[in-house]
């Protein structure tokens, strides 16, 4: 979430040097280190499609509003929802609403948990077969 919030704010060229400094300094096991990666480097370039998601999952909120924050906890969320099925759906909503509660507002927790829920089910109404929570 914080290398996605860093791409969010300064840019897509920021991302070359996210492997090699960020996740390095930050977390010294190779596997999560690698599934980090994987997860940041997947989301963003996902990202239109996980905005379209969310845009059309918020209830009386514009996507523009949103905090970079809120914005990255989601992006990573959806992303994991939709194309990591390998992650129970309960097991990415309730470790996004750990993080929005963590690096967020105290609001953003339910807002997080709403639009994520709002998510799931549409998702799940895109693809029966999806897997359940």
């Amino acid at each position: 979430m914080q290398a996605l919030y860093q791409l969010d704010v300064q840019g897509s060229d920021l991302l070359p040097r996210l492997m090699g400094d960020f996740f390095f300094e930050e977390e010294r096991d190779e596997q999560t280190r690698t599934l980090a990666w994987e997860w940041t480097n997947g989301t963003w370039a996902k990202a239109a499609e996980c905005d379209d998601i969310i845009g059309g999952s918020t209830i009386r909120w514009q996507f523009s509003r949103l905090s970079p924050v809120d914005r990255s906890i989601l992006r990573l969320a959806v992303y994991q929802l939709k194309h990591c099925p390998d992650i129970p759906p309960k097991v990415v909503i309730n470790e996004a609403i750990e993080l929005a509660k963590k690096y967020s507002t105290e609001k953003s927790g339910p807002f997080v948990n709403g639009v994520l829920d709002a998510v799931l089910r549409k998702l799940r109404t895109e693809d029966p077969n999806a897997q359940d929570q």
